[in-house]
């Protein structure tokens, strides 16, 4: 097999099951949690904390952003196999191919630096990476085969993971939030998560009892109410729905 049909056929298996990707942190920040340092542990790792979570929130921005403008079927989460109906150029794909990709990389970079230990994003970024790379070239051959010369003149002047701020072209739709909201309440629940329950581990073993602070107490009941709420309202209403979104 050719090793352009092999990368292909990786990323299309990999793209089905793309959305388990942040489970391999999770043995990993458990590691880190056990090599936990105490002795360190002081009111400066409260600051990095925010940090993190920041960078996180970034790339649920960088979501939000890419989510509200796109038509429908485009930018979807299926995962049985590719559904495009056109090429999107505008908004945040007129600066890069994969904004949601790059919305991804820096949630789970931002969950993968709270720990403070060179070695954990070190592996996040390389598992990304090669993770990734394949799903990005499957679907780049899909949209290729389906669209032909309209999707290679934008894809040779779009850069692929690395945004050209310059090239920003303003979206043909409006911003739809009710379309977000719709889309992108598991992606703020498992951020809150991530973060949340680090937070929780690191001060149950630093002050061995359950430490609940205000602020991430009330991020983690406040996202847990919003997450089932909207799922609620997803799954049994239409209220969520917006025609050609």
């Amino acid at each position: 097999m050719a090793l352009e049909d092999e990368f292909r056929k990786q990323g299309e298996w990999l793209f089905r099951w793309r959305s388990f990707l942040p489970l391999i942190l999770i043995p990993l920040i458990g590691l880190a949690l056990w090599q936990l340092n105490t002795e360190k542990f002081d009111k400066w790792d409260h600051s990095w904390d925010y940090f993190c979570l920041g960078i996180s929130f970034l790339g649920l921005i960088v979501r939000v952003v890419t989510i509200g403008f796109v038509p429908e079927h485009t930018s979807g989460r299926n995962t049985k196999e590719q559904i495009a109906n056109q090429v999107n150029t505008t908004g945040l794909y007129s600066i890069v191919r994969h904004p949601l990709y790059l919305g991804n990389f820096l949630i789970g970079f931002g969950v993968s630096l709270v720990q403070s230990v060179w070695w954990l994003p070190v592996i996040y970024v390389l598992t990304f990476w090669l993770y990734y790379e394949r799903i990005m070239f499957a679907e780049e051959a899909f949209l290729q085969q389906k669209f032909g010369e309209t999707y290679e003149r934008w894809a040779a002047a779009t850069p692929a993971f690395f945004p050209r701020f310059n090239q920003w072209r303003k979206p043909l739709l409006p911003f739809s939030w009710i379309n977000v909201l719709r889309r992108e309440y598991s992606a703020m629940m498992l951020l809150i998560l991530c973060h949340a329950g680090q937070e929780f581990f690191e001060r149950l073993i630093t002050d061995h009892r359950v430490v609940w602070e205000v602020f991430w107490a009330t991020l983690l009941f406040s996202g847990l109410g919003s997450y089932f709420v909207l799922r609620w309202i997803n799954r049994n209403t239409r209220l969520l729905r917006v025609p050609g979104r």
